[in-house]
């Protein structure tokens, strides 16, 4: 479970950094948020019939949902191990 809260400050610390690339974003998110698992990517790597749990013009945030045999992407903080960040417009 990942609690809804953390969004609000994962968003704002995006919004601090968004032009870093993919992987020096999700270092950093990794550190400044440990035992939090973390993936970046560009919004046009997400299904775009999937609801955000949270966003803003930066980028848009997922929880992934491990507990099955197959990760999915979901809405539901209870059932979430990890955050996707999905970054709008171009990535490098």
């Amino acid at each position: 479970m990942i609690e809804a809260s953390l969004l609000d400050r994962v968003l704002e610390r995006v919004a601090q950094a968004p032009m870093k690339l993919e992987f020096e974003l999700a270092s950093e998110l990794r550190a400044a948020f440990p035992g939090t698992p973390f993936t970046v990517c560009g919004e046009d790597d997400i299904p775009p019939r999937l609801k955000e749990a949270a966003g803003n013009g930066i980028c848009a945030l997922y929880y992934i949902d491990a507990n099955e045999h197959c990760l999915k992407l979901t809405t539901d903080a209870a059932s979430a191990s990890g955050i996707v960040v999905a970054l709008r417009g171009e990535v490098e």
